[in-house]
């Protein structure tokens, strides 16, 4: 395995965030002109030099061992879908070249799933949380994605970047934030995708929550629970979501979103699909490829 710059990134901010009493480390004495654990911290919890950790910090170009990745993970206090990224960060290291990847297709059996599941809003999502494709209660419950241009289908952009989203839903930040987290896990299996590095530079121009979440390294893999929507046709929803990966392709999502039965959320499920102001989607199509060099 190599090493990356983001990784020694990582790394930084995971140390920043734990205090010597979250760590279970003891304090060295002196002064802290930094939050968080100072590296020798990190390096006596994890049982490696300070020089060593200073140099994975650093991204210089070694070779930790896989025992070496436990301990710094533990002693960094890293959850499963931090740990995931962390090796990602240095499986997938950036090479010089951009690729973009194959365009991701959706299979016709699964755009029929979509349709056939009538009045549950379901959905596709692809690399960096695109739309690939999404049924007609989907677009009545979050936004019409093919109305848009097909560079801008994108969840996250939507949610973070359009106004009404953050009208729709009542827990925007957290949602938001997630969202980001998503991204951040995208970025270290592909981290040199011409368009993922596009959109997140958009959303750096273009918002300051995103610029701060991004800057904290947070990932997020969160694939269930539960969000609360203010529907600006049928009111307040709180809607059960799951996230399930396809085996052909591990890049792509099927995220479903459901209400509990003789609920107030399932008569507004009910209520909103008997409005016909959007027409059944087989599939978004893909964002047309750019030439990035």
């Amino acid at each position: 395995m190599g090493q990356s710059a983001e990784f020694g990134k990582f790394l930084k901010a995971m140390r920043a965030r734990l205090s010597p009493e979250d760590a279970g480390a003891t304090e060295s004495g002196g002064s802290r002109r930094v939050p968080g654990l100072r590296r020798e911290e990190v390096a006596r919890l994890s049982g490696v030099s300070t020089d060593y950790y200073t140099r994975l910090e650093q991204g210089r170009n070694i070779h930790p061992s896989k025992a070496v990745l436990e301990s710094v993970s533990r002693a960094l206090r890293l959850d499963t879908g931090e740990h995931a990224h962390m090796m990602d960060l240095l499986e997938h290291c950036a090479s010089s070249a951009a690729n973009p990847g194959p365009a991701q297709k959706v299979r016709p059996a699964l755009r029929q799933l979509l349709d056939a599941v009538g009045d549950v809003p379901a959905m596709v999502l692809g690399r960096r949380a695109d739309v690939l494709a999404a049924n007609r209660m989907a677009s009545l419950l979050l936004t019409d994605f093919s109305s848009m241009p097909a560079t801008e289908r994108n969840l996250t952009r939507w949610t973070i970047l359009d106004d009404a989203a953050r009208d729709l839903f009542r827990d925007w930040k957290t949602v938001a934030a997630e969202a980001v987290g998503s991204l951040r896990m995208d970025v270290g299996r592909h981290p040199n995708d011409p368009r993922t590095n596009q959109l997140v530079g958009e959303l750096a121009v273009h918002s300051e929550h995103f610029r701060q979440w991004w800057a904290g390294h947070r990932v997020a893999t969160r694939s269930a629970g539960i969000i609360r929507l203010h529907h600006p046709v049928v009111g307040d929803l709180e809607l059960n979501f799951e996230t399930l990966g396809l085996p052909d392709d591990p890049d792509q999502l099927l995220r479903v979103y459901s209400a509990k039965a003789g609920s107030p959320s399932s008569d507004a499920l009910t209520l909103l699909s008997s409005f016909g102001g959007v027409a059944t989607q087989a599939e978004v199509p893909e964002p047309a490829r750019r030439d990035y060099s």
